[in-house]
């Protein structure tokens, strides 16, 4: 087995390393005070995202795993996995922008399942970052249990009416399109009933944002008798929920670089610290109670990259790899979040302040246990793969 990254690959992570300390840590830190005031600038914020996903599109970084067809590098999934990772260790609140996995408001491969003549209308702009998409599946009655949507499609002519209600979708007050999951087939449902459309934002109506303890800013999108043409059905009639599994799936590999990539910062952060940090005439390095701690998180980062890696490797080789990417899902998250807080448990009260380097991050990786799948889903999923013959 060889677990050495290919030479481009060492090389690209190398340019985006140089890209990350150039273009966008001055704009960070011109911004600090605006990411930790209680009532900061959204529209300085949301400016310096859209410079940031410009500059990253120029350079050719932003969408490089998609094809070069339209418009990416055709980057593997390992190469723009070890983007996201980098981007969440660089401890930057903007570098996330810069790489449009794991958010779902940039391009991915479920795009490409729409027609070709659509491709340029949408999916291109999607990849130079002039438009932003959302991928609408959650409902008020349907989270975990997304086969449960109530949301419904019905032939109309030529095209198809769509009603119902979806939330916490992210990017829902900005997206101008969203890629929406409804029941065509209520006998069929999850087995060849549940189709995928994509419908313009002209098409429905936005509600209010539901969460603020990230950028990714979920909300409710409502659907009265949207209407969409024959030829915005993404993928095939009744497969949608195929479609949705496997854009979850393959998209777990980038969850997990990005809760990898943010526990190693918060890691390298408690590091220095316990070494610049002196209490009763040492520095807390010499004491266990705060040096354990890190030796026991690096050791979980450990499991986490490779287990992230290899989600990445399963892809690439196109596997379906529903079990592994419950796993890095479950692991990443979870451990990451408690790497977290320990390092933020080794800052003491300076660990609490928003300036400080992991409150913040504590808040996202605690969310990250959530979305795209509960960690009790993910633990489903893989009991009854060890238990259902």
């Amino acid at each position: 087995m060889d677990f050495t990254f290919p030479e481009e690959i060492t090389a690209l992570r190398a340019s985006f390393s140089d890209f990350v300390k150039r273009q966008i840590m001055p704009l960070e830190e011109e911004l600090a005070g605006e990411f930790e005031s209680l009532s900061p600038d959204r529209q300085r914020i949301v400016e310096a995202m859209d410079r940031v996903r410009a500059l990253s599109v120029e350079a050719g970084f932003f969408a490089a795993h998609m094809p070069e067809s339209v418009g990416g590098q055709g980057l593997s999934t390992l190469g723009m996995t070890a983007l996201v990772e980098d981007a969440a260790r660089s401890g930057s609140r903007l570098a996330m922008t810069a790489i449009s996995p794991p958010n779902p408001a940039g391009p991915s491969s479920l795009l490409l399942k729409l027609p070709d003549h659509l491709i340029k209308e949408w999916v291109t702009p999607v990849v130079t970052g002039t438009k932003t998409v959302c991928f609408a599946l959650t409902e008020p009655e349907a989270g975990s249990d997304a086969q449960a949507i109530r949301t419904k499609a019905t032939k109309d002519g030529d095209g198809w009416r769509i009603n119902g209600h979806k939330h916490y979708i992210t990017n829902a007050s900005h997206a101008d399109f969203a890629v929406v999951f409804a029941v065509t087939d209520a006998q069929k449902r999850a087995a060849g009933g549940i189709t995928a459309f994509l419908v313009p934002a002209d098409q429905f109506r936005r509600g209010p944002t539901q969460w603020n303890i990230s950028d990714t800013h979920p909300g409710e999108l409502f659907f009265e008798d949207a209407w969409v043409p024959d030829d915005h059905v993404v993928g095939e009639v009744g497969l949608g929920f195929f479609a949705a599994m496997e854009f979850l799936n393959a998209g777990r590999a980038f969850i997990g670089a990005q809760a990898l990539g943010l526990a190693q910062f918060s890691l390298d952060a408690a590091t220095a610290h316990v070494q610049a940090r002196t209490a009763f005439g040492k520095p807390l390095a010499a004491f266990q109670g705060a040096s354990f701690p890190l030796a026991e998180s690096k050791v979980e980062i450990e499991a986490m990259r490779w287990l992230v890696y290899h989600l990445a490797w399963a892809v690439d080789e196109g596997q379906n790899p529903m079990l592994d990417a419950s796993i890095v899902k479950y692991y990443s998250t979870e451990r990451a979040y408690a790497v977290a807080d320990r390092c933020l448990q080794v800052f003491g009260g300076m660990g609490l302040m928003k300036s400080g380097p992991i409150e913040r991050v504590l808040r996202h990786l605690r969310m990250l246990r959530v979305v795209e799948g509960a960690s009790e889903i993910q633990l489903l999923v893989i009991s009854r793969a060890l238990t259902v013959k």
